[in-house]
């Protein structure tokens, strides 16, 4: 009798652990290899976003641009990697490997074998050895960049949480099989009939495979609490069930969600605010008092330039202008703190501080100033206006953070420093300069970085609009950027600045003369020259002091 009984409970525990163990194991599986084909999904979204930009923005035929797409698609797949196995990388038609997200040999057997895989259409998931181990990897294939992009993970770990299963319905199942045995061994004759029963409601609901299904507890006894401890087994594992389903989709719809928020607010705010603010959102309420450098640009006479081209016209050249320049300041290490109509504003040392902010200021804001040049060259083979800009930088003390409402915030910079910056600006057109640095900046410069191949002009003491105490304002360039004729002209000009603060007019005028007639028509060192004549002529006050009150910005 007990090998007749024995059967008809092992066998439903069989089929009901083999039933369980397959789903489980094909939803992991599923689970996993939909994972990786999303990640794949959004790498090859990210690389056609990459290669539309220089599409629309006519980069496509400058290989250092093709470069840094090709950079950021390689960047963009080390964030979406989501263990130390995982690989991205991508070899072109030759075998030859074009990226990889970590070190990766491989042979030339390996790399035969691969183009043999990749050479085939719908390839979907498939298996090869690469660096030596056997991995399993899909692809697609990225024209512009003559790609076969491959995300790959080790094959072990691909399959590790099925075999981590496989290994415990084993002993789930044995489990089960020794103690319905010994049970059986006890009580064979009273639970023949009942255990019949239970084993039909058990082989319903493996046909049905609904673990919220129930078994008739007919008696109060031990076959009525074994079909109550079913009935809890199955509760149990349909509630696991579920909470795993959940589970395994918030992840993927959290991570989703989450690299959807980055993506978007890195447009505005910079990427390391934005990781500030992840790892501790309260702190980002808070300000902070710092000094650093503030720059301002601004397109002269942009509304007599907007006013005579076609609106689309005017926002493609717009782009195209602010991308350039915007590369600039990001690749010396600013930021952008916003766009103020056809006006930038960047700042150096905030949220990150370094040593030389203020050099790579001036740098970035000569480097703007070049790139013009460039950008008006293709305007003009376009047909469309030229720009002309103006740029001004300060360096002092700001208050920074996240400034707004809970509607509405900014991570921006305040205070007299920064609107000293914005006057800076202004003055280039008044002093006919093409960048203006602040007395306080230039003093930094001085100290910190004596050598760092940078000539300066003094060109006037002002009192900008608002303010009664005077700050020396400076022009710069690179000094190996100087021809011999500026250089000399720039010396005379800076003694001559000596004699004027002196008032040494009669001997300053000669000195601004004289660098007339190295810049021939010159309209600092002429405006200088006629200032001088003038208060030879007619003393200025005892109490003069050298500054020019600004009536405008």
């Amino acid at each position: 009798m007990f090998l007749v009984i024995l059967p008809l409970i092992i066998v439903p525990l069989v089929l009901a652990e083999v039933s369980s163990y397959f789903q489980a194991v094909n939803g992991i599986t599923r689970l996993a290899r939909q994972l990786l084909g999303f990640k794949l999904g959004e790498l090859e979204k990210y690389a056609n976003n990459q290669w539309t930009l220089l599409v629309d923005n006519n980069y496509a035929g400058r290989p250092e641009m093709v470069d840094a797409a090709k950079k950021a698609v390689e960047n963009y797949g080390r964030s979406i990697l989501l263990s130390d196995t995982e690989i991205i990388f991508a070899v072109d038609n030759r075998g030859s490997l074009a990226m990889s997200t970590s070190n990766l040999n491989l042979q030339p057997s390996e790399t035969r074998e691969l183009l043999s895989f990749l050479g085939r259409e719908n390839q979907g998931l498939q298996t090869a050895v690469i660096g030596a181990e056997k991995r399993i990897f899909q692809s697609f294939y990225f024209t512009p960049f003559d790609w076969h992009i491959l995300i790959t993970e080790k094959e072990n770990v691909f399959f590790a949480d099925a075999k981590k299963i496989t290994i415990q319905t084993f002993i789930t199942l044995g489990a089960a099989v020794i103690a319905a045995a010994l049970l059986l061994l006890l009580i064979t004759r009273r639970l023949t009939e009942p255990l019949k029963r239970i084993a039909g409601s058990m082989d319903s609901i493996i046909q049905t495979s609904d673990l919220s299904a129930k078994v008739d507890v007919e008696y109060n006894d031990e076959t009525g609490v074994l079909a109550q401890t079913f009935n809890k087994m199955t509760e149990e594992l349909d509630r696991a069930y579920s909470q795993m389903k959940r589970y395994a989709f918030d992840a993927v719809l959290s991570g989703k969600k989450e690299e959807r928020i980055r993506q978007i607010f890195q447009k505005y705010v910079p990427n390391n605010v934005i990781e500030k603010f992840f790892a501790s959102p309260e702190k980002m309420l808070v300000g902070d008092n710092r000094k650093l450098a503030i720059l301002f640009s601004d397109i002269r006479s942009f509304t007599t330039i907007s006013e005579g081209m076609a609106p689309d016209d005017l926002v493609s050249s717009l782009n195209r202008y602010f991308s350039g320049q915007v590369e600039i300041i990001y690749n010396r290490k600013g930021i952008v703190d916003k766009y103020i109509g056809d006006a930038i504003m960047a700042i150096w040392g905030a949220p990150e501080k370094h040593e030389d902010d203020a050099l790579q200021s001036v740098f970035s804001g000569l480097e703007m100033i070049d790139a013009i040049s460039e950008f008006n060259n293709n305007q003009r083979r376009l047909g469309k206006c030229e720009f002309k800009i103006g740029v001004g930088i300060n360096f002092g003390e700001v208050t920074v953070g996240n400034i707004g409402s809970e509607r509405k915030m900014d991570y921006t910079v305040i205070g007299d420093a920064v609107n000293l910056a914005s006057r800076m600006e202004g003055l280039t057109k008044t002093y006919h300069s093409d960048l203006l640095i602040s007395e306080s900046l230039f003093e930094e410069l001085r100290i910190k970085a004596p050598s760092a191949g940078l000539s300066y002009r003094l060109l006037d003491t002002v009192a900008v609009k608002g303010k009664t105490k005077g700050v020396r304002i400076f022009t710069v360039k690179k000094t190996a950027s100087l021809s011999p004729a500026e250089q000399k002209a720039w010396q005379i000009h800076n003694s001559g600045m000596k004699l004027y603060y002196t008032r040494s007019f009669g001997e300053a005028a000669a000195k601004f003369k004289e660098v007339l007639t190295h810049l021939n028509g010159d309209f600092n060192a002429d405006n200088l020259y006629k200032r001088c004549a003038e208060y030879a002529s007619s003393p200025p006050p005892a109490d003069w002091n050298g500054v020019e009150i600004m009536k405008t910005k």
